[in-house]
């Protein structure tokens, strides 16, 4: 029993050292480009519906937050679908992979709002910035089993949440300082997605 519980443990670790050294193809580019367009829509929300952010910072999280976990909900699922397809045998692995190098990030986004809301409100205006370069860093940990370019989405979050970070106030709370740093970033990743998928059909 002893030496079955030892194969089946090599097993798995080999499947895990195979996820790993796998590119995950379980983003789709529509999926990741309509989460940019929920972006988009959710800027022209903000801005018909709550313009004035820093007086209504309630409004400006339930827009945001909202946006965030559609745009979560919808992924997981098309990356659950998409992997048990494209990766079949390994889609457990690869899942799994996927989730772990982007977890932190998301829980250091959900953590750094709540400490901020609760003990420094005066500066949420700085949450905006935090929450892209804290997306741009999820990126960049994920970028070493997705192609290469995607280290260029990255860069984008990066520099879009230090510009927010720069504003030094409640203009960090214009719809479109978030409209345009997730809507085009996402829009980016979806157009590596794509390009990589046709150059994998054409050299097959």
């Amino acid at each position: 029993m002893n030496d079955l519980n030892k194969a089946l443990g090599e097993i798995s670790s080999i499947r895990r050292q195979v996820a790993r050294s796998t590119e995950f193809r379980g983003y789709g580019p529509v999926t990741l480009a309509t989460t940019g367009v929920f972006a988009m829509v959710a800027a022209a929300v903000q801005a018909r519906w709550a313009p004035g952010a820093a007086e209504h910072i309630a409004a400006y999280l339930s827009i945001w937050v909202s946006t965030a976990v559609i745009s979560a909900g919808l992924a997981g699922v098309q990356v659950y679908r998409r992997t048990q397809r494209v990766h079949s045998g390994m889609s457990n692995e690869m899942i799994r992979m996927a989730v772990e190098q982007f977890m932190p990030a998301a829980a250091a986004g959900l953590m750094i709002t709540i400490v901020v809301l609760r003990a420094v409100p005066g500066t949420a205006w700085i949450l905006p910035g935090l929450w892209q370069m804290i997306f741009g860093l999820g990126v960049f940990s994920s970028c070493r089993f997705l192609p290469r370019p995607m280290v260029a989405p990255g860069v984008w979050y990066l520099l879009t949440g230090l510009i927010s970070i720069s504003f030094g106030d409640g203009r960090a709370f214009s719809p479109w300082v978030m409209g345009i740093a997730f809507g085009v970033g996402q829009m980016l990743v979806a157009g590596i997605l794509l390009k990589s998928a046709r150059k994998g059909e054409h050299e097959s």
